[in-house]
């Protein structure tokens, strides 16, 4: 009986794990926040390199076959920039433990899923936020609010030279540790003080962005 008794204990936990791991394999992940910069503060070798450091982190986690795209927007002269809304698909995104982050765009920046708990890094562990030593929860966007590029009149810098700078300039951020108060924007809650390694943690700050599975 006791034999007996102890398989069908393991029988039901076994049952009961099994809707979460479905769940995870049903939905891969397609949204992270990058576990590590580049190393040189917002010089990411433009949209291309930032694009070729997502990938390299996903396949690094064993996501393979998918294309990701780094939320960044870009300026231009005289006219309208690359806005980082356009880049990344039409959703839905799941992060790396199954979770729904949003189902398209308009969700995305209207009523997103994304909060400390729920804004990994692609292996599924937590960013440190504020209160955490050191805080790395700006994460570099150069985007608006509803996550376009800002207008050609807009004269100040905001994607650190198209992320080509670690010297002079400034980059919009998000703060992916959400929880109220003045802290509410995950893509758009104030400009980091300079472009430098140096210079993004004055403002808690390491060089981290968002990426997104494209297709």
């Amino acid at each position: 009986m006791t034999i007996s008794k102890s398989l069908v204990v393991a029988g039901t936990l076994f049952i009961m794990a099994m809707p979460n791991a479905i769940a995870a394999e049903d939905h891969p992940m397609g949204f992270f926040v990058t576990s590590v910069g580049l190393g040189q503060g917002a010089n990411l070798g433009g949209l291309e390199g930032a694009d070729a450091h997502c990938t390299k982190l996903a396949e690094t986690a064993g996501s393979t076959g998918r294309t990701w795209k780094a939320y960044l927007s870009t300026q231009e002269k005289g006219k309208r920039g690359v806005s980082a809304r356009d880049r990344i698909g039409l959703g839905p995104w799941y992060n790396a433990h199954g979770e729904l982050i949003a189902s398209d765009v308009d969700q995305l920046h209207l009523n997103p899923n994304i909060i400390m708990r729920t804004a990994v890094d692609e292996s599924g562990n937590r960013v440190n936020g504020r209160g955490d030593k050191p805080n790395r929860h700006d994460i570099l966007t150069g985007s608006m609010a509803d996550g376009t590029a800002y207008f050609p009149r807009e004269k100040a810098d905001h994607t650190c030279s198209n992320w080509t700078s670690s010297g002079e300039g400034n980059a919009t951020v998000g703060h992916h540790d959400r929880h109220g108060g003045g802290n509410t924007s995950w893509n758009a809650a104030h400009d980091s003080r300079g472009c430098g390694e140096a210079d993004l943690p004055k403002s808690g700050g390491a060089g981290l962005f968002y990426c997104f599975a494209a297709d």
